[in-house]
């Protein structure tokens, strides 16, 4: 019973009960703004449009089931991921942009962020018309009037808008990543939905299916906690200093770097980046002449599950180096290891040891990086193999990657509360 306990002693904390507390709150506004449709809708067609088109089931898992509601949050997150990922693949063309979100301090970054959220604005704009356009082509929805069509534009920017800060309040005065919280959220919301709907159609000549499903569950889940706890130690050793009549340092101790600093970010980046050319290819693929034919032509390519098992896995692979870059400076971390007198045992402070921190993490992330992208892809290729439906295998194997990956470091995060407050008694 040491989970008991642990909740219990989690709760008996008053600031951590507190930032769990409004974690939650902030996850029931979330549901409750998932299930506020859009006006001028029809439920029936829309369920007709998702089952038509599977990428866009995919993309509603995502969104948390908010898009199949055409809810005032239809877009979810995904205007502002798209932001943050332009900002930081700005920043390697204009050295300005690095500067400022690396090397000035706190101000400098929020300033970056700042940009981020700015940017969200215009991109959540064109995606809530696009995607509101398309539906409209599909006959998913009815036709909007100029006034109606911009009136759902202005609510579903707001709604995006909003669904960001509350994702950056949860980061900040809660527990965990608000953003990854939030997904999460999504994810665990639509269970009900999907067990009901497996007992209705419940098939005994899919039992095989289903088994081979749990077992790939269960070494996903597996693989996860390996690659999200496992650590390389790296030792560190500290001067001894004289200070009046005190000696300072001469102890022994490590860099711990992860086998997957990134977490579950390449995970979300990539399903943004591979989801937004099918949606583009859906949308022109009804434009007739020569656009709608190429148009069909990049749908029926990108919907081939070994097409897009392996774009996945280049793009949660490429991701998680990138993720890496932006976040990880190993010259900071040199430097500051300078100032306060620690040192790698045989290594030259300064630039040497930044260059054998980078060496180190490059050999780790190329582990880290290619079993997160064979989990991620795992589905696919277990679909492709025993032609089972891919997209079943392919929504429940990133649902679990990120969900797996979310709980670890949510639990991460609330030990480290619990340990300092155990260090604070002491």
């Amino acid at each position: 019973m040491g989970w008991l306990n642990k909740i219990i002693q989690i709760f008996k904390v008053p600031d951590l009960r507190k930032k769990i507390l409004f974690v939650f709150a902030m996850l029931a506004i979330f549901r409750v703004m998932a299930n506020i449709p859009v006006p001028g809708i029809d439920i029936e067609n829309l369920k007709r449009f998702f089952e038509q088109f599977q990428v866009f089931g995919i993309l509603n898992m995502f969104t948390g089931g908010t898009l199949s509601n055409l809810s005032i949050i239809m877009l979810g997150l995904g205007p502002y991921i798209t932001a943050v990922i332009i900002m930081q693949l700005l920043t390697m063309i204009f050295p300005q942009l690095e500067k400022m979100h690396k090397e000035e301090g706190d101000a400098g970054r929020q300033k970056f962020n700042q940009y981020g959220r700015l940017a969200t604005i215009p991109l959540a704009i064109l995606q809530s018309y696009a995607m509101l356009n398309l539906l409209q082509s599909q006959g998913a929805i009815a036709s909007f009037s100029f006034t109606v069509m911009v009136a759902a534009i202005i609510t579903v920017t707001a709604g995006t808008v909003l669904l960001m800060w509350i994702g950056e309040l949860i980061s900040e005065r809660g527990i965990g990543n608000g953003v990854s919280l939030l997904i999460f959220a999504g994810i665990v919301a639509g269970f009900p939905a999907n067990i009901r709907e497996i007992l209705i159609k419940w098939d005994p000549s899919q039992l095989p299916s289903y088994l081979l499903f749990i077992a790939m569950a269960l070494v996903i889940i597996s693989g996860v906690v390996l690659i999200n706890e496992g650590r390389r130690n790296i030792p560190v050793s500290y001067a001894k200093r004289v200070k009046g009549m005190k000696m300072y340092g001469g102890v022994s101790t490590y860099l711990p770097m992860n086998v997957n600093p990134a977490g579950v970010i390449p995970i979300i980046f990539a399903l943004s980046i591979l989801l937004f050319p099918g949606m583009i290819a859906n949308f022109l693929s009804g434009a007739g002449g020569t656009v709608g034919n190429i148009a069909q032509s990049v749908s029926g390519f990108l919907q081939n599950a070994w097409i897009n098992g392996i774009l996945y896995f280049i793009l949660v692979f490429l991701f998680t180096y990138f993720y890496t870059a932006v976040t990880f400076n190993p010259k900071a971390i040199a430097t500051n290891l300078q100032k306060m007198g620690g040192f790698v045992p045989g290594i030259r402070p300064g630039e040497s040891t930044a260059n054998f921190i980078q060496y180190i993490l490059n050999r780790i992330l190329l582990i880290g990086a290619t079993f997160l992208g064979t989990i991620a892809v795992m589905p696919s290729i277990i679909g492709g193999i025993t032609g089972v439906t891919v997209f079943t295998f392919f929504i429940g194997g990133t649902a679990l990657l990120i969900m797996v990956s979310v709980i670890l470091e949510t639990m991460r995060q609330i030990n480290a509360q619990l340990e300092m407050r155990e260090y604070e008694t002491f």
